[in-house]
């Protein structure tokens, strides 16, 4: 008999998120963002207000709400909480798809330029 997948956790979904924003691991904002979630074992579907746990966790690093790379890794933690058969994506695509799905599209100029950097277009 087979068994289902243990179900992702936030931990798991909040890592692959700043790995994919910052695959050499060089953000240390990234890195504070992480360590809020690093011991959080809960299944990412169980969680009811995802979108404000992550929102607090990006506040409590980014204050002025003003770094682009804890902007994405907060809309692409959320992005693969919804679509996680995206965890092994190409990482440029997720970037494209959630940046997409949370502003519809049209990010905040820093944002923008950050994905460019990274050549992803919107």
């Amino acid at each position: 008999m087979s068994r289902d997948p243990d179900p992702l956790t936030v931990a798991q979904v909040v890592r692959r998120a700043v790995e994919m924003c910052d695959p050499a691991d060089e953000d240390a904002d990234l890195g504070e963002f992480e360590a809020f979630f690093e011991d959080d074992d809960e299944p990412v579907n169980a969680v009811l207000n995802l979108e404000k746990r992550l929102a607090a966790a990006e506040e409590g690093v980014d204050v002025l709400l003003e770094k682009p790379s804890v902007m994405m890794a907060t809309v692409v933690a959320l992005y693969l909480a919804y679509r996680p058969d995206e965890m092994r994506g190409e990482p440029e695509k997720v970037l494209r798809l959630a940046a997409r799905a949370e502003w519809k599209g049209d990010p905040p100029e820093v944002v923008a330029d950050w994905l460019a950097e990274r050549g992803v277009a919107v």
